[in-house]
């Protein structure tokens, strides 16, 4: 089905708004339309807003209209409506339908609530601490360990990781605060510029999600004080700090709960005052666990006290981070659709939206981060959440179709047609700002390392890492990936960071390069994405910003290949393309080009 080129983009390339007028753009291929339009329902009912022709772009012609966002709600939805000789042709943010599409897929633009424009110039790196970097000596962990922790069991650094069914989560290998401080200075050099740690508050665990103390650092890990250094150097460096908030549920050790019975907790207890903070059947020990699992117990936020601990006053656990001395830049809450009123999540958009706004009113520029192993479209239309972990929107369907594994480690077969609907899906359900917004990542704590999942194949690493460092969204690079770090399931992609293999290691440099093109380039970071081609192991897309253009093409496909490039659709004048990734390959710019590409390969260029 031949379709004309049809795009806008949400950049400042096609939009711009304020309180009172949106003002779009749209550009279309040199066609004589009938009519074009740009289609509202600001009152549930639809208007047409005429488009009128502004000028050109290249061989493009540029259309432009204005209207009034809603005031009834926060987002505005639109969507582009052309005729041309019996035809119509309809925009949306997936791209041209022939049919009026479901409002679901219109782009979206919340002109009340932005999230921070930092999150998107990030290169993010996620710790989990107890085995990123050990300040102590092996001996001397022991020790601690013995005083603080009889039951623990330590194991030496680099030492296989033991599953959960047997010791895996009373393992500890000793890293800690002081450890991540020693290696300020590598992961500057690394090109990385955000930090998000997992759980460092005080816990049994060695994973930190059975929180004891919402207040304290884990002993283990160091000292408040000890943390608010850290958060002084980590910002002498211009990185940003994001922390684990682990709200939903809390240890069974916690004294709240206490089923040890030390104190008043409310296990065993019907009279304790912490009764109603957790979900208790009558007077008996039977309680809601987070998914069933019996250490750890569902708050009740349905109580007073519970809210007001949590997020409500200003002593609160959300606003006491956020505060000098450790001013942390954001927070990742975890599982935070399961929060609410009792095993249904009852009245859960509340409560994220009281998160938010809690944030939000310490630091106004905080990242306000959701963790969904799902789709997560309800939570990020602006008002909640600024951006999630992008299981969905991205490590789905890129372990999907590289790795040819769902989430949960099931066979799934997907070409790049069905790949590219994918993506283009789960973007345009939220608005653009949003999905700048997203936390990319190919691997974390919850799941096996890529690296692991293509049995070590270089060349599909190598693409996998293509599409973090250039997809729509933020990149987050797991602990050790940049290393060649491999790892199974959950635990054992929680293994100790293996120092002494950094020089040895073929990834570290290609990691580097990537990350720095991914800071040099804004329309990496804040561009529009257009696809160029698609086809069944080939895929090639751009993102555009202003007059700087990335192409990025990919062939996943096992034999040679040539792909064409219809360039023209970007609307930019140009010279030639610069290839980024070796500096040699120079193309003579032409509205079509066609590239030749190796088997499993990847190439990058900059339109100049």
């Amino acid at each position: 089905m031949n379709l004309p080129f049809i795009f806008h983009s949400q950049t400042i390339d096609g939009l711009a708004f304020n309180q009172e007028q949106v003002t779009v753009r749209l550009k279309t291929e040199t066609l004589d339309f009938d009519s074009v339009y740009v289609r509202l329902e600001p009152d549930n009912e639809e208007y047409l807003v005429d488009m009128t022709q502004v000028g050109t772009a290249g061989e493009l012609l540029l259309w432009e209209a204005s209207f009034r966002p809603n005031r009834d709600r926060d987002v505005t939805h639109y969507v582009f409506k052309l005729l041309k000789d019996g035809q119509q042709y309809w925009l949306d943010a997936r791209g041209v339908q022939k049919r009026i599409p479901p409002k679901e897929f219109h782009f979206k633009l919340n002109v009340n609530h932005q999230p921070p424009s930092w999150v998107q110039e990030q290169v993010f790196y996620q710790i989990f601490p107890d085995r990123f970097s050990a300040s102590k000596s092996e001996s001397d962990i022991r020790k601690a360990y013995v005083q603080h922790d009889s039951e623990a069991i330590i194991k030496s650094w680099g030492e296989a990781v033991g599953s959960h069914q047997n010791t895996g989560a009373r393992e500890f290998f000793g890293g800690d605060l002081k450890g991540v401080e020693q290696k300020l200075d590598y992961l500057e050099q690394l090109g990385v510029t955000a930090l998000y740690f997992n759980p460092i508050f005080s816990s049994p665990s060695n994973h930190k999600y059975d929180t004891t103390d919402y207040f304290t650092v884990d002993l283990m890990f160091g000292t408040n004080d000890q943390f608010a250094e850290l958060c002084e150097k980590i910002r002498g460096k211009n990185m940003k700090i994001v922390l684990d908030a682990v709200f939903n549920h809390t240890s069974v050790h916690h004294p709240w709960f206490d089923i040890q019975q030390k104190g008043e907790g409310a296990y065993g207890n019907p009279q304790s005052k912490f009764r109603d903070y957790y979900f208790f059947e009558g007077e008996t020990n039977h309680y809601i666990g987070w998914k069933g699992i019996g250490n750890l117990p569902v708050l009740n936020f349905e109580n007073e006290q519970v809210r007001d601990y949590i997020y409500q006053s200003e002593a609160s656990v959300i606003k006491h981070w956020l505060k000098p001395p450790y001013s942390v830049d954001g927070w990742r809450f975890d599982v935070i659709h399961m929060l609410g009123e009792g095993e249904g999540a009852k009245n859960n958009a509340h409560y994220v939206e009281a998160f938010r706004h809690a944030t939000k009113s310490v630091n106004p520029n905080a990242y306000v981060l959701g963790e969904h192993f799902f789709e997560a479209t309800q939570w990020l239309q602006g008002d909640q959440e600024d951006g999630a972990m992008n299981y969905y929107g991205f490590a789905h369907p890129v372990r999907a179709f590289i790795a040819q594994q769902d989430i949960m480690y099931e066979p799934i077969n997907i070409d790049g047609l069905e790949f590219k609907a994918w993506l283009d899906e789960a973007r345009a359900k939220i608005p653009f700002s949003n999905q700048l917004s997203q936390l990319n990542q190919l691997d974390s704590h919850d799941t096996a390392r890529f690296i692991t999942l293509v049995d070590g194949d270089k060349r599909k690493m190598n693409i996998a890492l293509a599409l973090l460092m250039t997809y729509v969204g933020t990149p987050c690079i797991y602990y050790g990936s940049e290393v060649g770090l491999e790892g199974g399931l959950d635990p054992d992609n929680r293994r100790c960071f293996p120092w002494n293999e950094i020089e040895n290691s073929a990834w570290l440099s290609i990691y580097k390069q990537w990350i720095s093109i991914r800071k040099q380039y804004k329309s990496l970071q804040s561009g529009s994405i257009q696809w160029l081609h698609c086809d069944t192991n080939e895929l090639a897309y751009a993102r555009v910003l202003g007059s700087e253009a990335i192409v990025v093409v990919m062939n996943l496909s096992g034999d040679e290949c040539s792909i064409d490039l219809p360039l023209w659709q970007l609307g930019l004048e140009a010279a030639h393309l610069s290839s980024l990734l070796d500096g040699r390959e120079l193309i003579d710019y032409k509205s079509h080009i066609s590239v030749n590409m190796s088997a499993q390969s990847c190439k990058l260029w900059r339109l100049k």
